[in-house]
């Protein structure tokens, strides 16, 4: 049992980046033009594919979902993090700092059922291409993208509530820009190793086992497409799964660094730096990766962008 200073704590403060002072107000800069395009590239993304009828496939409508979900997921610490840099105001409720907690990894998750579900969709399309239409109907995709919402704020739902429950009475700083695990970890004078225990067999258990699934479905894809008799007719189906599969590498990557190891170690401060990548850079980069990618997509952005030109003409 941890013996501590009995004070209890009411708010945290949030650290951040507040030690480059004088490199602040840059990245505060930074920060909030690529949040401002992020949202700005994700929402017409969604209305490119709500009006254009070509794009009324069930890739199309995995991706728009996608789009959504990349306006709320940076949304719960990006704000947060641009205020604290544009006033020095470091402090959070302990109400708001576990609520922030939970959206925080809930997004997280659904992202991740996600792009599991992404992954299976470019499975069914290749590998089933005559049944895709008959397999992926409409209601499947919706019963599909709900389960991803559902499964993401619930899957977080016990270890959040565990780690509410615990006492903070040994300070208040939070060595990070949102509310992490292992920061928190650290100031709880409760025994933690039981609740360290817990999130972590989640996290193993929602990242790593999605994560499977998909390589799963890759190679089945992969092995699929290497049958196909022509080379052009490879490239073709290459291109249909490439830019999910870049996608999955560029938040894997940083989320498998932070989350399947042990929370409380000599890298706390690391990830930090790292968490950037999924909150800030991924969001930014899945819409562009999508784009510059899709003919389809290109062509369907070309005709609303037009339309939004006349409409404005008038």
């Amino acid at each position: 049992m941890k013996i501590r200073n009995e004070t209890a704590v009411s708010e945290f403060l949030l650290l951040g980046f507040s030690t480059l002072k004088e490199t602040g107000f840059y990245l505060f800069v930074l920060i909030s033009i690529i949040y401002i395009v992020t949202i700005s590239a994700n929402v017409f993304i969604i209305l490119v594919i709500k009006t254009e009828r070509c794009l009324h496939k069930p890739m199309y409508f995995f991706i728009g979902g996608l789009s959504f979900l990349e306006i709320w997921y940076p949304s719960v610490t990006v704000p947060r993090l641009l205020w604290s840099l544009k006033t020095r105001e470091e402090s959070i409720s302990a109400a708001g700092c576990m609520t922030q907690f939970y959206f925080h990894f809930s997004l997280g998750a659904t992202e991740i059922f996600l792009l599991t579900v992404m992954a299976y969709d470019r499975y069914v399309a290749i590998c089933y291409p005559l049944r895709y239409l008959l397999i992926m109907s409409p209601n499947v995709c919706t019963v599909l993208i709900t389960g991803c919402w559902v499964g993401g704020f619930t899957a977080i739902l016990v270890p959040c509530l565990q780690i509410s429950s615990l006492s903070f009475c040994d300070g208040n700083e939070i060595d990070h820009y949102y509310c992490d695990l292992g920061p928190l970890l650290k100031l709880s004078c409760s025994e933690t190793s039981s609740v360290e225990k817990l999130f972590f067999c989640f996290t193993l258990f929602i990242i790593l086992g999605c994560f499977l699934l998909i390589i799963l479905s890759y190679i089945c894809i992969i092995r699929t497409t290497m049958m196909f008799p022509t080379a052009s007719g490879r490239r073709k189906a290459f291109s249909t799964f490439a830019s999910h599969l870049m996608v999955v590498l560029l938040f894997y990557g940083p989320i498998i660094f932070m989350f399947v190891r042990p929370s409380t170690g000599s890298l706390l401060h690391l990830n930090k730096k790292v968490s950037l990548i999924p909150s800030v850079v991924t969001p930014l980069l899945n819409p562009i990766i999508y784009t510059l990618r899709n003919h389809e997509v290109i062509e369907a952005m070309k005709k609303t962008a037009m339309k939004v030109n006349v409409f404005h003409g008038l």
